[in-house]
């Protein structure tokens, strides 16, 4: 067997379903009671902002009460012990691997505690809810500020890391 140098883990909504995380899509085709279309698109935003922040409010506001699970605590076991190269990929927008010791991790769909300003196109940790409309940290414009979440229709971030 040869030796193994590096390592990539890819994970997905299952891993954090384990936890309370509610799964993307169920199977009515309904994301916690709403259309993908009505809240995870850019044009969704467009066309109702406040519906668009106000969901994406409540499930930041989720992750106070869910909690790393095996899976995680493995993984973030693994990153701390491992010598070799390691990258642990993730499609989930919660912070449950960071929790769980993760350190070497790639949020593929962007993640939940953090903004993308539009009007700068700068990008922070955010907490509370962007319902209010909160300014931007970097450029003070307000209105501008939206989940620094990858939405159906854009490019997931960090492809090059992923494919290299």
């Amino acid at each position: 067997m040869a030796e193994i140098l590096n390592i990539v883990v890819l994970t997905g909504a299952g891993i954090s379903a384990e936890s309370g995380v509610p799964v993307f899509r169920g199977p009515d085709g309904l994301w916690e009671g709403h259309r993908v279309e009505d809240v995870a698109t850019p044009e969704a935003f467009a066309r109702n902002p406040d519906l668009v922040l106000d969901f994406y409010d409540q499930r930041r506001a989720k992750l106070d009460s869910v909690e790393p699970n095996a899976a995680h605590i493995a993984l973030g076991r693994l990153d701390a012990e491992w010598g070799g190269e390691l990258l642990i990929v993730t499609q989930n927008v919660d912070n449950l691997h960071e929790r769980g010791g993760a350190r070497r991790l790639l949020h593929m769909h962007g993640e939940l505690g953090s903004a993308w300003c539009l009007a700068c196109g700068g990008r922070f940790p955010f907490e509370g809810r962007m319902a209010h409309r909160p300014s931007c940290e970097r450029c003070g414009h307000a209105g501008h500020v939206r989940p620094d979440i990858v939405w159906f229709g854009e490019m997931p971030y960090r492809m090059d890391e992923i494919e290299a």
